[in-house]
């Protein structure tokens, strides 16, 4: 027999994560996550200090090596998509990684048999990436079904009714960009999609390592998935990934040449163009690595400091119940803020969405006197982070109060 499994103690309580000084804020020196109001946590949280270092190493070994660093680049990637993966449960996919999702939506997208079947079906709550790029394709023929996004927890009956065998491929989000709600039962969509030939890809960017999702356990081992490390992972820009299943031969048209990297040897036969093994098919070109390394370093102090999905979970329902808790007892007045009652905190991701008229005005008051939130359209978003203790979300909802009651 092998060695039994070595459990590790947790580096953390979640009560070390509560109280001031928060025990995690301490590896975020370069941010100042103690002293400042940092409620962007859902769009820009802060990097831990060994990131840094992982920066410096992409300098310092481009200077050493040369050409010859790509080695150790690819290994980074490799590292980069190894956690991913694991933050997705998932041992039946392929990572194919770029700088932004956007350049991997438009490589599925090109990969679809549109001419064959020309309409596309997804949400009225999709994130620009997606919604800008499906609009554009509508004005040129592509027939585009949009679906109300809310209520939430019934968007993916509604995706399935609209999915006919003219469907193309059906592209939702797990959570919500503007409110945090997460769509339940995107297994269902994926067997209707199955059923007539079409493909899904949900984004999990405003789910990843915030709320835990396995592929495995959502019956989704046979979707494609988009998301990245800017948000909850807390791997800065340049770090998001298309996630798809190993038996996929899809032929994007949009395709750099990093797509035949691993069939480059290989003596070429007919004008076909070739595709290479595994990540390869929906890959790009040459790129920066330098945000790898930075990745590389993150996800391996996430590791050693057992900060998984999970865990931070634990820590983000605290703090969203916790501003929610704060909001309910400074008894706004609802006809100028006010919060969707209708859906209770465990269908809420990682952070709050207040609603008001007001919100480009309260996010500028905010900011000014030093608490950075951000808002989109007529909802001012609070997104805490597990660097933040208790304090500082009572902190911030004071200043709120502050600026609602001196309009």
């Amino acid at each position: 027999m092998g060695n039994p499994k070595r459990v590790l103690k947790r580096m953390f309580k979640s009560e070390d994560l509560y109280r001031k000084p928060n025990q995690l804020a301490q590896y975020y020196q370069r941010f100042r996550v103690g002293e400042r109001l940092l409620f962007t946590g859902h769009s820009h949280q802060a990097w831990p200090d060994c990131g840094f270092d992982g920066q410096k190493q992409a300098w310092l070994d481009a200077a050493q090596y040369v050409d010859d660093k790509w080695e150790r680049a690819f290994a980074k990637a490799e590292r980069v998509r190894e956690g991913y993966a694991r933050l997705l449960d998932d041992d039946n996919g392929y990572y194919a990684l770029a700088s932004n999702t956007h350049d991997l939506v438009v490589r599925f997208l090109s990969a679809l048999p549109l001419r064959r079947r020309p309409r596309i079906v997804t949400t009225d709550g999709e994130y620009h990436s997606i919604r800008r790029q499906l609009g554009r394709l509508n004005e040129e023929g592509i027939d585009l079904v949009k679906v109300a996004a809310h209520p939430a927890a019934t968007a993916s009956q509604r995706l399935i009714d609209a999915v006919n065998d003219q469907t193309a491929a059906v592209l939702v989000s797990s959570v919500y960009y503007q409110t945090a709600h997460i769509v339940p039962e995107l297994k269902e969509v994926l067997n209707a999609c199955m059923r007539v030939g079409a493909e899904l890809l949900v984004d999990v960017y405003h789910a990843l390592n915030a709320v835990p999702y396995s592929l495995r356990e959502n019956g989704l081992d046979h979707a494609f998935v988009i998301g990245g490390g800017y948000k909850y992972c807390q791997l800065g820009e340049g770090n998001c990934f298309l996630r798809f299943p190993k038996e996929c031969t899809m032929r994007p048209i949009i395709t750099g040449w990093f797509s035949e990297f691993s069939a480059l040897a290989e003596a070429k036969t007919g004008n076909d163009t070739v595709y290479g093994k595994g990540a390869d098919r929906f890959a790009g070109s040459t790129y920066d690595p330098t945000s790898h390394y930075r990745a590389a370093e993150v996800f391996d102090f996430f590791d050693k400091n057992q900060l998984t999905p999970e865990f931070l979970r634990q820590i983000s329902q605290h703090q969203v119940g916790l501003l929610i808790s704060l909001f309910d007892e400074a008894g706004f007045d609802p006809k100028t803020i006010k919060r969707d009652r209708s859906v209770g905190l465990e269908q809420i991701g990682g952070f709050l969405a207040l609603r008001t008229s007001h919100a480009e005005k309260f996010f500028t008051r905010l900011h000014q006197i030093g608490v950075l939130t951000d808002y989109r359209a007529e909802l001012l978003r609070l997104g805490p982070a597990p660097y933040l203790c208790d304090e500082q979300l009572s902190q911030c909802m004071g200043y709120l109060s502050e600026v609602v009651h001196s309009l």
